[in-house]
């Protein structure tokens, strides 16, 4: 059993006086629809940094709940904390371990120790080879077994190892190299093995196997089918094949030849690993190299604002404390990220495993019991999908915060015909305009089913452009904003134990399932009244 903290949040003078301020913004006159029409008020809620304009005046915050945020935020250090992270101490202390992602982008000259060891000459060389890597793929001085240049790229990875490279691709496919066309192999299931190997050239395809460990049982699956697969069209495997993995791990054996294999470092985690090797490599190979380093430019230009900006400046901190501010006192249990700009359709699918993985916590991290809740439910489509799917709920449902996340200039601006007057791009941006006004000021109507109580908190996120650098401040902006909400909230975002229960559990299922295969006499008697029904069902 878990033991009590010695110091927990709800004993905090500041979280005190948030709770008790949580119930004058819930009194009626302080409906949002009163609140935004203060004046000044965009000017006096929202940011501008690192080339992303951030707007919360559609937040149910007034200027005293920002000065108590604030001083939440300097209790708890957050400040100090980011900046420790960033300079290797060993913030993930469950596993002992640094947490460097923002290491993988960092252009700076300045050396950086983890366990005495400047670990910037290995984030350079990784770089280097990747950048040397894709342009002789490019030019066809790596081919496949039969002299064919590679045409299809297929990542083999689940989680971490796929949704950050999978957000990243969708988001800049306009600058994709025309002859490259990438697939995501993640699910075990067969289906989703079926689709790929049906719709690949194999003799112009390179297999990328992102796995930390080289044990994950999913990826280890797939990894044996695609051998498979490539043998039996008579393929070498050691042609088509790349690696990136951990030093030393059975994806890093000579015994074991590779078209290439790439290092991942303890100190990055799946989930926050994108900027490294796990999305350099399919995403250079995709995009070019050049693309991808302009990606990490703008993600290394988020992680300097995050460190250096003031807490009343920062886009990523204010919005991790209006993310607490909305779960722990105005009780929001979800939280909806709706881009109005389809390539950012990955994005809520990668936000979901960051910030739920990360912050799906109940303990701290000296593994007392959390006093309060932790962890938000992420979930989202882009606009206009959205507004036809979930939004009735949105606006007379269950109310939950939305990220509003819009692209002032498209990646094709040569579509111009107008319907009712205006472009698809304007029609785009005039529901991206009023689905926040609806939500927050709502509309009375006689008729109860016509009516509207507004009330219903946003934010509002602006980029100019789907550039590869404001891809990466995006993706860091989010990263550090979950970063921010775990130092708030005193937890780990760098374990993830929670998945180990289940994965536990199928490894004893799955030696049933082989010795039923090697033994069509066995019965499954000594398995559970249920998982023996499902056997047989399978079976």
């Amino acid at each position: 059993m878990n033991r009590k903290p010695s110091n927990p949040l709800n004993n905090l003078p500041e979280w005190k006086k948030l709770k008790k301020h949580a119930g004058t913004i819930n009194r009626k006159e302080n409906h949002l629809k009163y609140l935004i029409s203060g004046k000044g008020r965009m000017e006096k809620f929202s940011l501008k940094g690192a080339g992303i304009f951030y707007d919360f005046s559609r937040q149910r915050v007034n200027a005293k709940t920002m000065e108590l945020l604030f001083k939440l935020a300097e209790n708890r250090g957050l400040k100090k904390q980011f900046k420790s992270m960033t300079e290797g101490e060993k913030v993930n202390n469950t596993e002992n371990r640094a947490a460097l992602h923002t290491a993988s982008r960092s252009f700076s000259a300045d050396p950086l120790f983890v366990n005495g060891k400047d670990i910037m000459p290995d984030m350079i060389s990784v770089r280097k080879k990747i950048k040397e890597f894709a342009f002789k793929i490019h030019k066809g001085e790596i081919r496949g077994t039969t002299g064919k240049v590679f045409e299809h790229v297929v990542v083999i990875g689940i989680g971490g190892s796929y949704l950050g490279p999978e957000f990243v691709a969708a988001a800049l496919k306009h600058l994709a190299i025309k002859k490259i066309k990438m697939h995501f192999l993640s699910n075990v299931d067969i289906h989703n093995f079926g689709e790929i190997a049906a719709s690949i050239d194999p003799e112009s395809t390179i297999w990328i196997v992102i796995s930390k460990s080289y044990t994950t049982s999913e990826t280890a699956a797939n990894t044996n089918q695609a051998y498979e697969f490539m043998k039996q069209k008579e393929l070498d495997p050691a042609k088509h094949f790349v690696t990136v993995t951990s030093k030393g791990s059975p994806g890093d054996d000579p015994s074991n030849p590779v078209v290439a294999s790439f290092h991942m470092f303890d100190f990055i985690g799946g989930r926050y690993s994108v900027t490294s090797a796990v999305g350099g490599v399919p995403l250079s190979l995709y995009l070019g190299y050049d693309v991808f380093e302009r990606f990490l430019k703008g993600a290394e230009e988020m992680d300097i604002h995050t460190k250096e900006a003031p807490p009343e400046c920062n886009l990523p901190l204010v919005a991790a404390l209006l993310s607490v501010w909305n779960n722990n006192f105005l009780h929001y249990p979800a939280q909806a990220v709706i881009p109005y700009a389809s390539p950012l359709s990955k994005l809520a699918p990668h936000i979901q495993q960051l910030n739920m993985e990360s912050n799906g916590k109940s303990v701290t991290k000296e593994g007392d019991a959390l006093d309060v809740s932790a962890g938000t439910i992420i979930f989202g489509e882009p606009g206009t999908n959205a507004q036809h799917s979930f939004f009735q709920l949105a606006h007379q449902g269950r109310p939950f915060p939305v990220d509003f996340i819009g692209v002032i200039k498209p990646s094709y601006e040569k579509y111009g015909f107008k319907s009712k007057g205006v472009t698809n791009h304007q029609e785009l941006w005039a529901n991206l305009i009023a689905q926040p006004a609806a939500l927050a000021c709502g509309k009375d109507d006689t008729n109860g089913a016509k009516r509207f109580e507004g009330n219903r908190p946003s934010s509002t996120i602006l980029l100019n452009d789907l550039s590869p650098e404001n891809i990466g401040r995006l993706l860091s902006l989010y990263e550090a904003k979950t970063v921010y909400e775990a130092f708030i909230w005193g937890i780990n975002p760098f374990d993830q134990f929670g998945v180990e229960l289940g994965k536990s559990l199928a490894s004893g299922v799955r030696k049933k399932m082989a010795e039923k295969n090697n033994n069509p006499e066995y019965s499954f008697e000594d398995a559970d009244p249920i998982t023996k029904f499902y056997l047989e069902k399978l079976f």
